[in-house]
């Protein structure tokens, strides 16, 4: 059997790395792709502001207003998450601090998983323009920046503000990611309306899931209970995989369908 992904488990170091394209691009070079996908961002912003005046302000506070990536990525989630007592302003230091100083176990910045993030919606979504479009207005990433934020906050034992992440996630965008749910880089959540991933699985590096996913337990026992996605999985609309099972790198995982045992390197459901 495959070598299932490394636990992604945050810890709070300061970033040393920058960007990367999903999967091939060690961690640890030099800003130069970190700078290109923000200039890119910015560029096609201030594009867009030209041809849609109405959206200037919307567009100059989320970004063009911004120094960073990050920054841009912080006041958006800020703005989405707000509610619950917690506004805009008191979720941005929080996000900001996420994504500027949160790492992976791997060492691997949080900023980092977001450039890879941008790319691979970018690259395999066919209804996505630009990597501007969906720092802007795909749910599917923002759910899943969130929850790199719920997860950070959970391993640095922060349980309950984890947990509000979590809550908001799924009140705002219709996705229900456990905050200890463990999720590589390169992800592209598709739609997303109705994931849920529970608290012991894995998401390896490169994986894509459809809206209506669930990576569930089998409600039959306790501990580690939920599936482990090899790098690369492709999991159509609506597939429910249950227990603690490992599916392998590379598989592909059919619309609708219902899995409870293991699916080999390369194969299919």
């Amino acid at each position: 059997m495959e070598q299932l992904p490394t636990a992604l488990v945050a810890t709070h170091t300061p970033p040393t790395s920058s960007a990367q394209p999903p999967s091939t691009i060690p961690y640890g070079m030099a800003n130069t792709q970190e700078d290109e996908v923000w200039s890119s961002i910015r560029q096609l912003v201030a594009a867009e502001c030209q041809r849609e005046p109405l959206l200037q302000p919307k567009l100059h506070a989320a970004v063009l207003s911004q120094r960073t990536l990050e920054g841009s990525l912080a006041h958006i989630l800020a703005h989405l998450l707000a509610g619950l007592g917690i506004s805009a302003a008191q979720w941005a230091p929080i996000l900001n601090e996420a994504f500027e100083h949160g790492t992976t176990a791997e060492g691997a910045p949080l900023r980092d998983f977001i450039r890879r993030d941008l790319r691979a919606v970018n690259e395999r979504d066919p209804a996505c323009p630009d990597m501007a479009h969906c720092l802007l207005f795909f749910k599917g990433f923002h759910g899943l920046q969130a929850h790199r934020v719920s997860h950070w906050l959970w391993g640095q034992g922060r349980i309950a503000m984890a947990s509000v992440i979590q809550s908001r996630v799924s009140q705002v965008f219709a996705m229900d990611i456990h905050p200890a749910a463990r999720i590589g880089h390169s992800i592209m959540f598709d739609h997303a309306t109705g994931i849920v991933i529970g608290e012991t699985a894995v998401v390896g590096n490169g994986c894509s899931l459809l809206h209506g996913v669930t990576l569930g337990g089998t409600g039959k026992v306790d501990g580690d209970r939920h599936p482990k996605l090899g790098e690369g999985v492709i999991v159509g609309a609506g597939a429910t995989v249950l227990g603690n099972i490992a599916v392998g790198k590379g598989a592909k995982i059919a619309a609708c369908s219902v899995v409870v045992k293991a699916v080999p390197a390369g194969g299919g459901m």
